[in-house]
């Protein structure tokens, strides 16, 4: 029998395809971890991966990769789609499927497949990577090329003997290292929001608490003085923020099919991360590092979305996104509080706001004040120019 790889993380529609294809073919599961896997989640899926038929099943553990490859970047740029989504979900697929394609090509397999259905990004993100890094490797998607309906999935499985507990959950939840997302009935429709009780941390703290965030050349290398691995650090302040229920919003955006989504998520170390970093960059960076960052990095994290990780001008924007880095190092404190935190203030060495060259709307110590008549003379020269000509 020829090979195969699938991409497998236990549900409904990944245990459909392995039982459907160690008929033809010799499986081989894998699972990618990104984050929010536990050893107990991994023995489980392992345990019912073998029951729907495969040959071999493998758990790679990808945290640090994706934090490397990807997250860091994310956090340099202070990527949040649509100014609000840190691109939890769609992030991950990079990762992982950029690690199925590589196990596959090192086992040998003929054949890679997925989940997917045909409606959805996830598609676009694991065909793309496959057939660029592996183009001899064809991809088979069981779920998309068929049209099955749950319940014709559902009855397969029965009908082979697996008659597991396949009723859909109320909602969606995928976690991953940068974040949780929340599916349910009330994101597909436009108007109502997810119940408290969709999200999968609820609130257990009162009053607040705050918490030091240090980064070194825009890593996040220590928490509250405490150094880590930035991956680990984003666990924690995760764990820590998560008590207090934060993170919590509603995303709506463009998916790459062409129709409108719309997605609950929870992110607390993520937005925290995000919003304490950018603030260090207000102090640190000049007006013009800050204004061409911003718009590359929403240009990067669109392509990534889109699935466009392994064009090389994503290498062109990380390259500037790191160089940007050089000198944003310091503390940012956070004060955490039930259902959102807030940023008070930074501490670095590279601070340019700086009272030795003048103190904001009080004092100029490094110009006098006919200096500053004669600047505002003429950098206001076009406008009076345009004025008097089409007055």
């Amino acid at each position: 029998m020829k090979k195969l790889v699938i991409a497998y993380s236990g549900g409904l529609d990944t245990s459909y395809c392995a039982v459907s294809l160690s008929k033809e073919y010799e499986v081989h599961a894998v699972s990618v971890n990104t984050g929010g896997f536990t050893k107990e989640e991994v023995s489980n899926i392992e345990a019912n991966a073998y029951k729907m038929g495969v040959t071999t099943y493998k758990n790679i553990d990808a945290v640090p990769t994706f934090y490397n490859k990807v997250v860091k970047y994310l956090i340099f740029g202070n990527v949040l789609k649509n100014n609000t989504y840190p691109l939890s979900v769609s992030a991950e697929r990079i990762v992982q499927a950029i690690e199925i394609i590589e196990y596959a090509k090192s086992i040998d397999a003929e054949y890679i497949a997925h989940g997917s259905t045909g409606a959805g990004n996830d598609q676009v993100r694991f065909d793309m990577i496959f057939q660029t890094l592996a183009p001899g490797i064809k991809i088979i998607t069981p779920i998309r090329d068929k049209k099955l309906s749950r319940q014709e999935e559902i009855e397969y499985l029965k009908a082979n003997g697996i008659d597991m507990s396949w009723e859909k959950a109320q909602y969606s939840v995928n976690k991953g290292l940068w974040g949780t997302s929340v599916g349910g009935a009330e994101t597909l429709t436009s108007e109502k929001p997810l119940p408290s009780e969709a999200y999968p941390s609820q609130l257990q703290k009162d009053g607040e608490e705050k918490v030091t965030l240090t980064f070194k050349k825009g890593e996040f290398i220590a928490l509250n003085g405490e150094a880590n691995a930035p991956e680990v650090n984003i666990e924690k302040l995760n764990d820590m923020a998560s008590a207090y229920a934060i993170g919590r919003d509603i995303h709506v955006g463009d998916t790459i099919v062409g129709i409108k989504g719309r997605v609950g998520f929870e992110a607390a170390a993520a937005l925290i991360t995000v919003k304490a970093h950018h603030l260090l960059e207000k102090h640190t960076l000049t007006k013009w590092q800050l204004q061409h960052k911003d718009y590359l990095s929403n240009f990067y994290g669109m392509h990534l979305h889109e699935g466009q990780y392994l064009d090389p001008v994503m290498r062109d924007m990380e390259a500037f996104l790191q160089s940007s880095q050089d000198k944003v190092s310091g503390d940012v404190t956070v004060t955490l509080k039930p259902y959102h935190f807030t940023l008070d203030g930074i501490k670095s060495q590279h601070d340019l706001m700086s009272a030795k060259f003048g103190s904001y709307g009080e004092e100029n110590t490094g110009w006098t004040a006919d200096e500053a008549k004669g600047f505002i003379k003429i950098v206001g020269n076009q406008n009076k120019i345009y004025q008097q000509v089409n007055s």
